[in-house]
């Protein structure tokens, strides 16, 4: 197996880009914040599989958190991260530092996507979205890459991106990747690990009352409020879990229902067990 590369510079990653591009390679990116799990790995196994370059970036982006959340406290660990994207395939792995991403100061430009990211986990978190597509939007100029891959469990930040990517002509194409699970069910999360063992099974509710709403839609209810108490009746009772939303969604616009829902949709929802924010979504269809 090939020594993977390390880069931590920008001109440097558009250059590796750029080599492989001359030579008819596609080139696939997938954003991370690092402390990468299965579900990471799984995003890179399919960049792999799909294209002949894989670059994996590994930033803890400042700009998505706000002022009480927990970005000092999100877990870190660079050489277990590099290990793992070389064991997945991956080429590259991109480490920039925070002022080689925002060299002129993190207020300095922005991109904000309207409506897509204003709702739902953007309500309670003013400016994560924006921050989100302004990481991304650098990431994906920088990286030059033809393909990038996200995982399906931050449905939201999917939506918000791909929106970003058509409304300014990027050509890149935006790849969604299903939500890996662990065997109790919960959505794969580099937050988990924050979990005591008592919380645990106050989050792995987010996962059964998602699925207790999805067999409640297959029985034949299209009635959004049934659908998201019958959600919140499996978690409310957990003694460690608040629940920040759950919302049935159009799964293109992310417009809400309030009523009678079609016969596709999603169910998003944000809990928060102890000090952990969790996020999960499933479609109904």
């Amino acid at each position: 197996m090939e020594t993977i590369t390390i880069i931590r510079e920008a001109e440097t990653l558009s250059r590796w880009s750029q080599i492989h591009q001359r030579a008819a390679k596609s080139v696939a990116v997938v954003p991370t914040m690092g402390y990468l799990h299965e579900g990471h790995l799984s995003l890179i196994r399919a960049a792999r599989a799909q294209c002949d370059a894989v670059i994996v970036t590994d930033f803890v982006n400042p700009t998505q958190f706000g002022p009480n959340e927990d970005y000092a406290a999100y877990p870190r660990d660079e050489a277990m991260d590099i290990a793992l994207c070389q064991a997945a395939g991956a080429d590259v792995v991109f480490i920039p530092d925070v002022h080689t991403l925002y060299p002129n100061g993190q207020d300095a430009a922005w991109v904000d996507v309207k409506d897509l990211g204003d709702h739902l986990c953007g309500a309670s978190r003013p400016g994560h979205f924006r921050g989100v597509a302004t990481v991304v939007m650098k990431l994906l100029c920088i990286s030059r890459a033809d393909f990038a891959f996200f995982g399906q469990k931050d449905y939201q930040q999917l939506r918000v991106v791909q929106h970003m990517v058509h409304d300014f002509g990027l050509p890149c194409q935006i790849i969604g990747c299903p939500i890996v699970r662990e065997p109790d069910g919960l959505a794969m999360s580099s937050r988990n690990v924050r979990l005591s063992q008592e919380e645990r099974p106050s989050a792995i509710a987010l996962s059964q009352g998602l699925a207790a709403a999805h067999q409640a839609f297959l029985n034949g209810e299209r009635d959004a409020r049934q659908l998201t108490d019958t959600a919140a009746s499996l978690i409310l009772p957990k003694p460690h879990a608040q629940i920040e939303y759950i919302a049935v969604a159009d799964p293109e616009t992310l417009e809400i229902f309030h009523h009678q829902i079609p016969n596709r949709a999603i169910m998003l929802l944000a809990v928060r067990v102890g000090n952990v924010r969790l996020i999960d979504n499933m479609l109904l269809e």
